[in-house]
């Protein structure tokens, strides 16, 4: 299809407390870097235009290139050379493996999309340290701040646990102060419950399951007019956007996808638009999409 997964590492060296991917997944192996460019090439010659990259800590690639450790940016760079390719994305990034030259690539390389998936987990400094995040929310924000400096139409999203061991009143309104500073736009939230063979495992759940489902509504409500709010202010703005294929509701329409990570219905019988970027009217905002029509 017209967006390919492209996987360029496995594993995370990271053990946050919450979280068991070290142990299932191992520790973090980059691909080769020519291996993915190639791969990259001929997907394009199969019709592809839009790349996600994939990784546990997917901006933490160290893929050999000429005898050397490369880094995402420069695989960004290099991808986007290839012909045919339109769009880059990547996921699932660390805040704290997201380096300066990976914030510098937004202003160098075009394709690659103004939305970043940065999982913060929490507002709080002390639970952000109980969750061996490795950053604290000033760094956080900094690195929010460094790159709406190159690429000021960003769009953000987010991963949220809500109720970690130790969670207070607290802590919950400076992750609630943060959500409302950024203005995520789309982004996950989860009650928390402990895994087997984390270390969190061994810490009190000490927050109700009452106190978890409240929180987890109040945050899941602001996230959604936030959402909600980003789609209104695109109503009337023309958005290029990647078709990627016909809608799963109506098939008498197309869906695309703005270079935000937005999608967009549109009424269209032209199949042969599939793969194709073109220039939409935005015309009015869904919860959970757009609606456009066709703009010459």
């Amino acid at each position: 299809g017209p967006s390919v997964f492209v996987s360029i590492m496995e594993g995370c060296n990271k053990y946050c407390s919450f979280c068991v991917v070290p142990k299932t997944r191992g520790h973090e192996v980059s691909r080769d870097f020519k291996d993915i460019l190639n791969e990259v090439s001929k997907l394009a010659d199969q019709g592809a235009r839009e790349i996600h990259f994939l990784g546990q800590n997917v901006n933490n690639f160290k893929g050999m290139h000429n005898g050397e450790k490369s880094s995402l940016a420069k695989l960004i760079e290099e991808a986007a050379k290839i012909e045919n390719i339109e769009r880059i994305r990547f996921t699932t990034s660390h805040p704290h493996e997201f380096k300066e030259d990976l914030v510098e690539v937004y202003d160098k390389v075009p394709e690659l999309v103004s939305h970043v998936h940065l999982p913060i987990q929490s507002g709080s400094d002390r639970i952000l340290k109980l969750m061996r995040r490795r950053y604290n929310v000033d760094k956080y924000m900094d690195l929010i701040s460094r790159i709406k400096s190159v690429r000021p139409e960003m769009s953000f999203s987010s991963d949220f646990i809500v109720g970690f061991p130790g969670e207070t009143k607290e802590d919950f309104k400076d992750t609630m102060d943060v959500i409302n500073e950024v203005q995520f736009d789309e982004s996950f939230s989860f009650i928390y419950s402990p895994r087997p063979n984390t270390t969190a495992a061994d810490m009190p759940d000490d927050v109700s399951r009452e106190e978890k489902k409240e929180r987890l509504s109040i945050l899941q409500t602001r996230l959604s007019q936030l959402s909600f709010g980003y789609s209104r202010k695109k109503v009337g703005s023309i958005q290029n956007c990647l078709v990627m294929g016909q809608s799963k509701r109506d098939p008498g329409q197309l869906q695309a996808r703005t270079i935000c990570n937005r999608v967009v219905n549109f009424s269209a019988n032209n199949v042969d638009l599939i793969g194709q970027l073109i220039n939409i009217q935005i015309i009015d905002a869904l919860p959970h999409c757009l609606r456009g029509t066709l703009h010459n």
